[in-house]
């Protein structure tokens, strides 16, 4: 497991909300928290060092966050501050502007700017979730003149490098107690490239990155198309290569990189043969499913794109030493 854990539960209920705060202040700028629910605090959060950025999925009461015109003079840790807003609403004053945050909205402040995060309904006890990240804007290839037109935007999550930076964020929370702290640093990189890639694309900026660091954006976005599309048989390296408008020998180059985190495979793994051991994986994993036993073997297999039951088998026993009927057996059967 990476990262630290706070659930209010595990601390005397009055001491939760002043607990809790001083775990924040670890991972954001200084600024002033108050709630109207602190004598009756609830929250749930995780701190994630992923080397430079500290990434921090939380579900909390309603809570107001200000950051001053003083605070900013008397300390600033030249950040951004990335939020995803997962469920609940929040408002935001930066920098002049004013909106409030729904599910699958982002936006983002700079540590150097006064802000007000604030519960946009008086009294409101609903729980807020979401997704925060802090990074140093030294690492952001992008100049702060460019970057100052995204500050206190409403931005989407939903679509393009938006929605993949959103599913990246929304994994790490739900992997961390499977990561292990040699994981953070490689995961830290990615994580950069994808806010790098969604900066440079909503501002329409994508030369001013390095090549090194799109190229790594672009692996990702074929990788997330993959995993998507895996019950299409038709899934061939041609089709990969015209959706993403480069040629079959670019996503080849693209592809042998070595890519951090979760099931990427290493330089060597040909692209079709990581499609091949995805869907191997997850036939795998139904197959092990009790509340699939009573799903035919070749049904399961084709809802993974892997139509042909003979070249199915063969793949699956090559891979796993047993046949599919043979592991299903195996992986049902109570234990002696």
């Amino acid at each position: 497991m990476i990262g630290t854990v706070f659930r209010s539960e595990d601390v005397p209920a009055e001491h939760r909300f002043d607990y809790w705060r001083e775990l924040v202040h670890r991972a954001i700028a200084p600024s002033d928290i108050t709630s109207d629910h602190a004598d009756e605090f609830w929250a749930e959060q995780r701190l994630l060092e992923l080397g430079p950025a500290m990434v921090w999925p939380v579900s909390v009461v309603p809570t107001r966050f200000r950051r001053t015109e003083k605070l900013v003079r008397q300390s600033d840790p030249e950040m951004y501050h990335l939020s995803l807003v997962l469920g609940g609403e929040l408002g935001l004053d930066h920098i002049g502007l004013t909106d409030v945050y729904k599910a699958r909205d982002l936006w983002v402040t700079d540590t150097s700017e006064p802000y007000d995060v604030r519960p946009p309904h008086d009294g409101d006890r609903r729980l807020v979730t979401g997704v925060a990240v802090d990074f140093p804007k030294a690492l952001l290839p992008l100049p702060p003149d460019r970057v100052r037109e995204l500050l206190g935007r409403r931005l989407s999550g939903r679509e393009g490098t938006g929605s993949l930076l959103t599913e990246f964020l929304i994994g790490l929370d739900r992997q961390a107690d499977s990561l292990q702290p040699p994981d953070a640093p490689r995961l830290g990189r990615v994580l950069i490239d994808l806010l790098s890639a969604w900066f440079a694309q909503v501002l329409e900026a994508d030369d001013a990155l390095p090549p090194e660091t799109r190229h790594r954006a672009m692996t990702a976005h074929i990788r997330a198309f993959i995993r998507q599309n895996l019950h299409d048989p038709e899934l061939t390296p041609p089709l990969i290569a015209a959706a993403h408008h480069i040629s079959v020998s670019y996503l080849h180059r693209l592809f042998q990189e070595r890519t951090p985190g979760g099931d990427e495979g290493g330089g060597g793994e040909t692209v079709a043969a990581w499609i091949r051991r995805l869907r191997l994986e997850g036939v795998r994993r139904d197959l092990a499913n009790p509340a699939l036993r009573a799903v035919p073997i070749h049904t399961v297999a084709a809802r993974w794109g892997l139509p042909r039951a003979s070249d199915f088998t063969r793949a699956f026993r090559t891979a796993y030493g047993l046949t599919p009927k043979e592991y299903r057996l195996q992986a049902l059967s109570p234990p002696e």
